[in-house]
């Protein structure tokens, strides 16, 4: 039996194959324990043999006094040289596997659809990549020896055993039989509900803590202190319940196993034993040693093997999660890749709906002209952002096809097709490097007056000016950039990639009146024979669309010029009042939303 044999129920393709590629390893690690666990046998086999020469009442013997002697130093030699070189293959072994899980996982995540990521929680995929692929090292570079020692070194010591006497040889076993049958009862469905509700509750913990940690700042802002640690405390709160659950279905046959296994309980059971056979004179007085010497030996091991039992699960569960990750469809790549004649972009009959549920889009007929700005209104929860995500494939759609320059997206090599849609998100999220380098992200290669020509562009330029290291500070060390800042660097990120397809997603949602105007600005100035996409949360963002398209539901159900829908009096126009009205009130009443202060 291997180590990796448990994990046979919870693994995928994947795992398995990395179990045959270090399969020859594995061999090594196992053939060095058993000639380890067998030598480790002699030191107490020379003590036995001892122990009978000097019980013996025949005069004794030197010869075999230092035989016995010499046998067993060498034994412990083998022993320790086999542990220390099965230990040190183990262990390269886990580093090895545990590069290659975290390599394939990374290469597998490359391919998952990007939004996939966006209905994950940061914490639970972070336990995934770190905790759940160091959760493997006990099952390659422990388990091994522990497996061994618990099957050879008790068989040998059994056969032996029978050879002085079968009957305190079955008395011996008792310790070994009553906690084998406790092993059942830690394995019930029961048992395994408890594990998955701890293993989930603290993947909460890990996701609430990141979410804390990340959203401290907005709020204490708006005065929630008292609430801000409410979901992590939560979150503890029932890892505390489940743990205990778990811990408390486990404690009974937990203890039974580990007093029957103690040297205490096995030495009682086998001095009873010996005593009753000594004492009917069917057992000499000599012959009691090697039970009481191989006997701990018997059960040592499995006692062993019963404490790494916790990892050994752990371990299983961490593997089945990792699975599931490796699990997740990656987007299809064509065989034979086409290229798009130009970038106008048709949306023909296109419905999608996250996970097989509730269709967020439903129905979608839409064409982007290049040279134009297209932008898409609509009340929250209408599938503006989902269709802004369509374009670069985030996902692909449940029904209907999307087109670029005539090609099916899904008929697009993956690599084209970023190099053709630059995208600005609402939440920006800042590389931990130099601003210069987090807006050259797309173009690394891209000189500083290039670079500082878009973020002109994008109004960050002073702002970047006035930090202490000007273009060479770094993100998240030497400045804390707020959340319009973060937008206005990802904007220029987005004009320097200078891609013929540009989407922006509510990207001056944290922008300020006048870095909102150089957004326009930029637009005008780029747009030549660009298509641009806007996703407007501000409506005055789109005030130079050649297109708005409203979104009701998932359905588009007005678009025209912004002039053109304002005439009609229809959606768009009760959408731009209403809008307009906030505005208002909200500058009746002192308040400046959105505003930016650098």
């Amino acid at each position: 039996m291997n180590p990796t044999a448990l994990a046979e129920p919870a693994d995928g393709p994947a795992v398995t194959h990395l179990a045959r590629r270090y399969g020859p390893g594995f061999a090594a690690v196992v053939a060095l324990q058993i000639i380890g666990a067998l030598a480790g046998l002699a030191p107490l086999l020379a003590v036995v043999e001892l122990g009978r020469m000097l019980l013996s009442p025949d005069p004794l013997d030197h010869r075999e006094v230092w035989i016995a002697v010499v046998a067993g130093a060498a034994g412990l030699f083998v022993r320790l040289l086999c542990t220390a070189a099965a230990a040190g293959i183990g262990h390269l072994l886990d580093g090895r596997i545990q590069l290659s899980l975290r390599r394939r996982l990374a290469a597998h995540l490359a391919t998952v659809p990007i939004g996939w990521f966006s209905r994950r929680r940061t914490g639970e995929l972070a336990t995934v990549v770190g905790p759940d692929v160091g959760a493997v090292h006990p099952l390659v570079a422990h388990s091994p020896g522990e497996l061994v020692n618990a099957f050879v070194v008790p068989l040998v010591a059994l056969a032996y055993l029978f050879t002085v006497d079968w009957r305190l040889t079955l008395i011996t076993l008792i310790p070994v039989v009553l906690a084998v049958a406790a092993v059942p009862l830690m394995l019930t469905p029961a048992r395994q509900r408890e594990q998955e509700d701890r293993d989930a509750a603290m993947g909460r913990i890990a996701a609430a803590a990141v979410e804390f940690v990340q959203g401290i700042a907005v709020v204490k802002a708006f005065g929630g202190g008292q609430r801000a640690h409410h979901a992590f405390r939560t979150a503890t709160a029932e890892f505390a319940d489940t743990f205990r659950r778990w811990v408390l279905g486990l404690s009974g046959p937990a203890a039974a196993m580990s007093v029957a296994l103690s040297p205490p309980f096995v030495l009682l059971v086998i001095l009873i034993g010996g005593a009753a056979l000594i004492t009917d004179g069917s057992l000499a007085p000599a012959d009691l040693l090697p039970f009481l010497l191989l006997g701990l030996g018997l059960t040592a091991p499995v006692a062993a093997l019963g404490h790494g039992f916790d990892d050994l699960v752990e371990a299983r569960a961490a593997l089945g999660r990792i699975r599931n990750v490796l699990a997740v469809p990656g987007l299809s790549q064509p065989d034979q890749p086409k290229r798009p004649r130009g970038h106008r972009i048709e949306l023909r009959g296109v419905r999608f709906g996250y996970d097989g549920g509730h269709e967020v889009l439903r129905g979608i007929d839409l064409t982007l002209e290049p040279g134009t700005v297209t932008a898409v209104v609509g009340p929250s929860g209408s599938g503006k952002s989902t269709l802004a995500q369509l374009l670069p494939r985030f996902f692909d759609p449940t029904h209907g096809r999307i087109r670029l320059g005539g090609v099916d997206l899904r008929d697009i090599d993956s690599r084209d097709l970023h190099a053709a849609v630059s995208f600005v998100f609402q939440d920006v999220r800042l590389l931990r490097a130099s601003i210069a380098e987090n807006i050259a992200l797309a173009v690394p290669h891209a000189d500083r007056e290039a670079v500082m020509r878009v973020a002109r562009l994008a109004n960050i330029h002073d702002r970047i000016l006035e930090l202490p290291r000007g273009y060479d500070a770094v993100a998240g060390v030497d400045v804390r950039l707020s959340g319009g800042e973060a937008q206005r660097i990802s904007i220029a990120r987005a004009l320097l990639a200078d891609a013929p397809i540009l989407v922006l997603d509510e990207a001056t949602a944290f922008a300020d009146p006048r870095t909102e105007r150089a957004v326009r600005d930029a637009l005008s100035t780029l747009a030549g024979d660009r298509t641009i996409l806007v996703i407007a949360h501000r409506l005055e963002t789109i005030a130079d669309a050649d297109t708005v398209v409203v979104l009701t539901d998932g359905k588009i159900v007005e678009s025209g010029a912004p002039a053109e829908l304002l005439a009609r009096a229809g959606h768009f126009a009760a959408l731009w009042h209403a809008h307009r009205s906030a505005r208002t009130d909200d500058v009746d009443s002192g308040v400046t939303r959105g505003a930016d202060h650098p």
